[in-house]
């Protein structure tokens, strides 16, 4: 009687025990799974970090080239200088990238034209005084990257009048520059003064927003210097198309750097996090497996015990 008992009781305990078997299963191959993926994303951050370094460097020498343009542009202004009152017809040129996959560096240059259009007191960008710039509702804006163009599309579209992309794939040149200013001069937007707003490399974990003004060919014929001197009409305007060129050359290599320093410690940063996951999935994976392993022990034990 007692043997007809256990036999009874064993294949309702062994039948109870398959659908928790297969939960176990099921959980165990969705973290394995998962794991997998993390796996995958690590080497590819690792990857991407070992590139951005090894361009690092690259564009660190094009920015101290780019730099030697635009301390020759601020002496020009230095002697430019003028009792007239600061030009009020301006030019915002926003300066940033197509890619992604670096951080913060395209929001703040955003952030920053936001700000100043707001009239935000404590807005990084200085003009020429150290002065915040004073802009109105009506102020034209371009922007150099699609990455600031979706930012500021949203919203500031009506000020929106022309967008460049494909510059500066790779380290910047002077070409790149100069068909940005050719095109912006070839846009018949008025304008006395150009501001340009981009991110100041500060070191390679860090940058800030900052902004250059480069004066107009008008604001360059007004100016006490240049009226010592005889001159002719195209000079002048040669001259300012340079400088904007210039200024330009030198906003978009500074930015490069700051782009590819940023690149790489939002890719060491990621690879980081995907280690700590990787961690922590191989560890709720191992429990899982060894709660599987050990209820299967426990069932074939019962069993045993049972027969």
């Amino acid at each position: 009687m007692l043997a007809r008992r256990t036999l009874s009781r064993a294949p309702s305990a062994l039948s109870g025990a398959g659908p928790g078997n297969a939960r176990n299963m099921a959980t165990l191959r969705e973290i394995e799974l998962r794991l997998k993926s993390v796996k995958n994303i690590e080497k590819i951050t690792k990857s991407m970090k070992l590139i951005a370094s090894t361009k690092l460097a690259k564009a660190q020498r094009a920015m101290a080239a780019g730099k030697e343009y635009g301390i020759a542009n601020s002496e020009v202004f230095v002697h430019a200088s003028s009792a007239a009152p600061t030009p009020s017809n301006k030019l915002f040129i926003v300066v940033s990238s197509d890619k992604g996959m670096c951080g913060g560096i395209h929001s703040s240059v955003s952030k920053a034209t936001r700000r100043a259009f707001a009239g935000v007191n404590d807005s990084p960008l200085l003009d020429g005084d150290n002065k915040p710039v004073e802009v109105d509702s009506a102020t034209p804006v371009m922007v150099i990257g699609d990455k600031s163009k979706t930012q500021l599309t949203r919203a500031m579209a009506g000020n929106l009048r022309l967008t460049f992309n494909q510059i500066g794939r790779d380290v910047p040149t002077f070409a790149d520059a100069a068909g940005v200013a050719d095109l912006v001069i070839q846009s018949g937007i008025q304008y006395d003064s150009v501001v340009l707003i981009y991110n100041k490399f500060v070191s390679a974990i860090s940058y800030e927003p900052t902004s250059m003004v480069v004066r107009g060919e008008a604001g360059l014929k007004e100016s006490e210097g240049f009226k010592a001197y005889e001159m002719e009409d195209d000079f002048t305007k040669d001259l300012a198309e340079f400088s904007l060129a210039n200024a330009i050359f030198a906003a978009l290599t500074e930015a490069h750097a700051c782009e590819i320093s940023a690149r790489r410690n939002a890719m060491d940063n990621a690879s980081k996090n995907a280690k700590d996951m990787i961690a922590s999935l191989q560890m709720k994976y191992n429990r899982g497996r060894q709660a599987a392993i050990t209820n299967e022990l426990v069932d074939i034990i019962t069993g045993a015990s049972a027969l």
